[in-house]
């Protein structure tokens, strides 16, 4: 699989990375069942590629995704191995029924999460670490002051965050440097937009946007009698559910139109929008098999000019998609919606 090479660079203070990331997290959790090899093998191709960004959370699968990942870091040529980079979130609290119980942002837990984590990945550092959801309980300087101490002393080499409002973001940048906020942003969720993305530019801070395509629902495969697999967290998702999904789905067919006349896929033309939001921004692309990899990276030879720029957003305006993009108790945890 080729590609041609583009980056971008994370922040003011970060690394050049690869346009696309891929978010690896489908690999292990929340959309049912995976196929190991076909995992490590789309790890692999997108390594080949030119993707240099690898996302995960310590808490996908309890540990299993960092496991992943490392085992097919060591399996791939060095070349690939020495060019890869790790974006790791921490801080979520599991339990063995593979329920949620909250977030620890506590100096020690933090050194705790990375301890585990540096381990299960094999190396001996993380490139990108950030609390995947603020702790309510201990001030961001805390938490990010400890990330600190582990890029001080060489486990860390930079520090992000994750979906953190405005606030948060001002407070973090002054304890130390961050080089990137993960937060969604797509055609749909387009919330960054009003104060976010403006004070992550003032801030010369990028994002990495997750949720590019929605989990799927905007990715122009996602038909409206789909039955979702056990342990797919789409079936509590309020997009994904009775009248929403069919409101959603009706904007992905007003994009399909748009697609059809550019030659490219409905995935192609949202990654390409995301994209076209500015160099600060690195989407990253949640494919766990190659074939939806390669889909996703021919985005790159998408151009979008002002004219389709124009019709997408009449065909998919700002608010308009349908239900929230977390049900309400998840929604509770995300400091980017206060």
């Amino acid at each position: 699989m080729t590609t041609t090479p583009q980056t971008r660079t994370l922040g003011s203070t970060g690394p050049q990375v690869s346009a696309l990331g891929l978010g690896c997290m489908g690999m292990s959790a929340l959309y049912g069942e995976a196929d190991r090899a076909e995992s490590i093998a789309t790890i692999h191709a997108a390594l080949e590629a030119g993707v240099t960004l690898l996302d995960t959370g310590d808490f996908y699968g309890m540990g299993h995704n960092e496991l992943l990942i490392g085992e097919a870091l060591r399996a791939a040529p060095a070349a690939h191995r020495e060019q890869a980079l790790t974006s790791v979130k921490f801080g979520a609290l599991r339990d063995p029924d593979g329920g949620w119980s909250g977030y620890d942002g506590r100096p020690a837990a933090v050194r705790n999460f990375a301890a585990y984590s540096l381990q299960r990945l094999g190396t001996d550092h993380i490139d990108v670490y950030r609390i995947a959801r603020v702790d309510p309980d201990v001030p961001i300087e805390e938490t990010v002051g400890a990330i600190a101490e582990l890029v001080e002393k060489g486990y860390v080499r930079h520090i992000g965050l994750s979906e953190v409002g405005a606030e948060t973001i001002r407070r973090a940048a002054a304890t130390a440097p961050i080089t990137d906020l993960q937060i969604e942003y797509s055609l749909i969720s387009r919330g960054i937009e009003d104060e976010i993305l403006p004070t992550t530019r003032e801030l010369g801070i990028a994002v990495t946007a997750y949720g590019v395509l929605s989990r799927g629902l905007i990715s122009g495969h996602f038909t409206r009698d789909r039955q979702l697999a056990a342990g797919d967290f789409r079936a509590f998702s309020p997009r994904f559910q009775g009248e929403n999904l069919q409101h959603n789905l009706d904007l992905v067919d007003a994009l399909r139109k748009i697609a059809e006349q550019k030659g490219a896929s409905v995935a192609r033309i949202a990654i390409a929008w995301v994209l076209s939001r500015g160099e600060d921004i690195v989407p990253l692309v949640g494919a766990r098999r190659r074939d939806r990899l390669a889909e996703a990276l021919g985005a790159l030879e998408v151009t979008l000019d002002a004219a389709d720029l124009a019709a997408i957003e009449d065909a998919v305006p700002a608010d308009a998609a349908a239900g929230d993009r977390y049900p309400a108790a998840q929604m509770a945890h995300l400091d980017s919606e206060r």
